[in-house]
């Protein structure tokens, strides 16, 4: 019997293939390493991270949890200007020779925080391209959603920005499903967030809640059909 020639391999066969030279960076995976010099903090509800005003000397990474930017003016007002969840950096203008904090970071729900002295973050940026550019492409992104904020703040109803308010905290858009149950956020903190009154939050939470593009009963549940408020004309 005539041996049957060898079987030459595809490019596509199991055995071929070798591992991928672009494989995706594992963001969360590295930040966890014993490599990187970082300090595991966790906070409570209503927690502060550090205040408006405090030496601006740290990155901070959430893992888990919710956190509130917000920023006080001269005669008191407060303005919440993010929330931020699992995934988020802040803390990163220590990085562009801020000396003080801007804002005051406090916890919305229970979280637990990657601290990152900023002369580490710095070694750890230049010695790392992947990091250094996963970082990069996450700040641009943010730079994007402030603009965004901005347009949505000088043009579009309260209705509306509250709407999208809803689902950028739910992370709509973002990789993966969006989350069904928003942090824990009060009405008045949203009304600081877009720029109006409780009492008008309550309105729409209301008539979204009636035409069932929210669940609310304590907790807030965003359904996808609330984007339709966000692009009807």
């Amino acid at each position: 019997m005539v041996p049957s020639p060898p079987r030459r391999v595809s490019s596509k066969s199991p055995s071929a293939r070798a591992a991928p030279k672009n494989r995706a960076f594992d963001l969360k995976s590295f930040l966890d390493s014993a490599g990187l010099k970082r300090k595991i903090a966790k906070f409570q509800s209503k927690e502060t991270v550090f205040s408006q005003g405090d030496p601006a000397k740290s990155v901070f990474y959430i893992q888990e949890g919710g956190v509130k930017l917000s920023v006080v003016n001269e005669v008191g007002k407060e303005a919440v200007v993010a929330i931020l969840g699992p995934g988020d950096f802040f803390g990163e203008g220590c990085l562009a020779g801020q000396p003080i904090c801007m804002a005051s970071a406090a916890v919305i729900s229970p979280a637990t925080v990657l601290v990152i002295e900023k002369d580490e973050m710095i070694r750890v940026l230049h010695g790392q391209h992947a990091f250094s550019d996963r970082f990069i492409a996450y700040m641009v992104e943010r730079n994007i959603r402030v603009e965004e904020d901005l347009v949505d703040q000088l043009f579009n109803s309260s209705e509306k920005r509250l709407a999208r308010t809803l689902l950028l905290l739910a992370r709509y858009g973002t990789h993966g499903a969006p989350d069904k149950v928003l942090p824990k956020v009060s009405q008045e903190m949203l009304a600081e967030m877009i720029g109006t009154t409780r009492s008008r939050v309550n309105f729409f939470m209301n008539k979204f809640r009636k035409l069932g593009f929210i669940k609310y009963n304590g907790e807030i549940h965003v359904h996808n059909s609330l984007l339709s408020v966000v692009l009807h004309e």
